[in-house]
């Protein structure tokens, strides 16, 4: 391949500028001693760094345009961070508490199983296995996932229940809603606390004991009256509904699934509030 030829004219041009002097050799002069002593010293042999481009900037380029500049090729350069994984969401557990077998269905210490099965229906949840001594389900409100359960170890043992669900499935107190019959409220109303004592409750004096003494769980209370006359307490809540009672508990059965629902996807103060400024059907009669 032959050399490429300069014309005369512009074989030895030179060009002086602020900083250095430019030069145009012929190839033949090119690597010639006479042009490196000719060339002054702004314009030094290119190294790699920082200091290598500093004697070509031009004097307007301040140097925190550079140190600006540099940082946005640095972070250019680096790779984008992965997103981080949601925190993990732990299921709601809800336990209705009453007594196993047909002797029991439709009494009032049942109302607990009953709630619960209003709500099973509603979500369309499937409560026919038998897991942790209880009837149970799975299923969710919204996107928040729910277990449901019916201890059926008869009422004073409940705790025993309610515990394994807990331990196995690390389930936060906080999110353990414990429904049960009230002696103490009128019929058919309700009423949301996010903690508290058994209050005489055997089922609820159970769960407290097998928590480990722990009463930060919240719970749904179903009022069912005081006996009347001098009936004995323990017959009475073993008494089954009459037609009336019953009609007024479907009222009080869909304000308490939609008292669950608001819950569980809005937070216990809203729930409470919707729970606790309720009045019962024979209130609003």
């Amino acid at each position: 391949m032959k050399a490429a030829v300069f014309p005369s004219k512009i074989a030895n041009l030179s060009f002086t500028s602020a900083n250095c002097a430019l030069f145009f050799r012929s190839p033949a002069n090119f690597l010639s001693p006479a042009l490196s002593s000719s060339i002054s010293s702004p314009c030094r042999k290119l190294t790699r760094g920082r200091s290598s481009i500093e004697g070509f900037m031009p004097k307007s380029f301040s140097s925190s345009s550079q140190s600006q500049l540099e940082s946005e090729v640095t972070q250019a350069q680096l790779p984008t961070p992965k997103p981080k994984p949601p925190p993990p969401q732990f299921p709601w557990l809800i336990v209705g508490l009453g007594n196993p077998g047909k002797k029991y269905q439709g009494t009032r210490h049942n109302i607990g199983f009953e709630l619960v099965d209003a709500l099973a229906d509603a979500e369309g949840i499937s409560m026919n296995t038998v897991n942790f001594k209880a009837l149970f389900g799975k299923g969710a409100i919204g996107n928040v996932p729910i277990m449901l359960a019916k201890p059926q170890t008869f009422m004073n043992a409940s705790g025993e229940s309610v515990a394994q669900i807990v331990s196995f499935y690390k389930v936060p107190l906080k999110q353990v809603l414990v429904i049960y019959d009230d002696l103490d409220l009128s019929f058919g109303k309700l009423r949301l606390l996010p903690k508290g004592g058994h209050g005489g409750h055997n089922g609820m004096r159970s769960i407290i004991d097998r928590l480990k003494g722990s009463r930060d769980f919240p719970r749904l209370r179903i009022g069912i009256g005081r006996p009347p006359g001098k009936m004995d307490t323990a017959n009475y809540v073993l008494r089954q509904f009459s037609r009336q009672e019953q009609d007024e508990l479907d009222y009080t059965f869909q304000t308490g699934v939609e008292a669950i629902r608001i819950l569980l996807l809005e937070g216990i103060n809203k729930s409470a509030t919707f729970v606790n400024t309720q009045k019962s059907m024979e209130q609003l009669s």
